[in-house]
């Protein structure tokens, strides 16, 4: 199933499938994209930074509804759970600190916590890495969990001389206990677009499986022009998935039914769109308070109805558009999409595929002129 996501790949996938007339794959690979969990541990000490952390995580300010507290709510040897305010399929997980105590086993300690649970974890600290958290690192990598990454936090008292001493310190710690690649990346919390956040997301797109990357890149507030640009990309990817299940149920000669399961999945990843490129309303008007800015000014860059409200009636309206346009869309590329055999099923493919990626380039051109904005100050 998660072979039909391949990047660049996707469409020589798809055709595989089809071929073999696996369409239930590419229906189980299109679901997984919508509805598909992640779970991200945050491990360390439970101060400022790391609170701060897990809420821009999740596109939050300390005001906002569902924010963590700047108290823990649990006892301090506890876990507790963040989820998502607009993604349930995203969930945080705060950690306690591995203990400074010797002798120490990290085998203790991922069991205790359920290391392995997570998809991704975060070592998370503000000084220096202590060695019993190097331990566990390498506890993970001998499990073959490659998903465990350093985060030096920076807190508002840093410089940057002196955030690059702690960074220096804590690759010799790695060093001198045996780690042959250290990474430390450093993370500005409350600002994850700066320093080392973006590296972080792409080595960590490397190292997931297809579909928890998509998740995780689907579910993350959308922090750069770069961002912006790969949630599109991977709305496409799920599009194709979801124009050749439509072209493929078309086949059925119940015309009906394939407009009623066209619609309703393309309402589906058009409001996962919406939330994704975070240029909802409520999405907008969070991101004008955490950057000083009016959301009246950030609103009004919108100019694709879908970023305000993804409705039926609107969806149903660009599918309609689209099949009336099938004239002036080639040939060659349902050929290139689409095994022999299916070809007969086209016509609701290319209307779909036409549709939702018309719609996907004008809400992700919506959300390049709200992150421009909001970066730049509306320069």
């Amino acid at each position: 199933m998660a072979d039909v996501f391949k990047g660049l790949n996707l469409i020589e996938t798809l055709k595989e499938s089809m071929e073999s007339n696996k369409l239930s794959d590419v229906k189980e690979a299109v679901e997984d994209l919508l509805i598909s969990r992640i779970n991200l541990a945050v491990v360390g000490e439970r101060g400022e930074e790391k609170v701060s952390l897990m809420n821009s995580l999740r596109g939050l300010g300390p005001e906002d509804e569902g924010s963590a507290p700047s108290q823990s709510l649990v006892e301090p040897e506890e876990v507790d759970g963040y989820p998502h305010p607009k993604h349930p399929d995203f969930r945080l997980w705060d950690l306690p600190p591995v203990p400074a105590t010797s002798p120490f086993e990290p085998e203790g300690y991922m069991n205790r916590y359920k290391f392995l649970r997570y998809n991704a974890v975060f070592m998370t600290f503000t000084q220096i890495i202590q060695p019993n958290s190097v331990d566990v690192f390498l506890e993970a990598l001998s499990l073959q969990r490659q998903t465990v990454y350093f985060l030096l936090l920076a807190s508002v008292k840093d410089t940057d001389k002196s955030l690059e001493e702690k960074r220096k310190a804590s690759l010799e710690v790695l060093k001198s206990q045996g780690v042959k690649q250290p990474k430390v990346y450093l993370v500005k919390p409350s600002n994850l677009e700066k320093f080392d956040f973006p590296d972080l997301l792409a080595c960590m797109a490397a190292d997931l499986p297809e579909i928890r990357a998509h998740a995780l890149l689907l579910a993350l507030p959308t922090l750069t022009l770069t961002m912006v640009t790969q949630k599109k990309d991977a709305f496409k990817a799920l599009i194709w998935a979801a124009a050749s299940l439509s072209g493929g149920m078309s086949a059925i000669p119940v015309p009906l039914v394939a407009s009623m399961v066209d619609s309703s999945i393309a309402v589906r990843i058009l409001t996962k769109a919406q939330l994704s490129l975070c240029v909802d309303d409520e999405s907008v008007e969070r991101l004008a308070r955490q950057r000083h800015l009016e959301p009246a000014r950030l609103k009004e860059l919108r100019t694709c109805g879908l970023s305000v409200e993804v409705t039926k009636v609107e969806v149903k309206k660009r599918l309609a558009a689209a099949e009336k346009d099938l004239a002036t869309v080639s040939s060659k590329l349902v050929e290139m999409a689409l095994p022999r055999h299916a070809r007969s099923a086209s016509r609701s493919f290319t209307a779909m595929l036409q549709a939702l990626n018309g719609a996907i380039d004008e809400m992700a051109a919506d959300a390049e002129k709200i992150v421009a904005a909001a970066l730049g100050g509306g320069k």
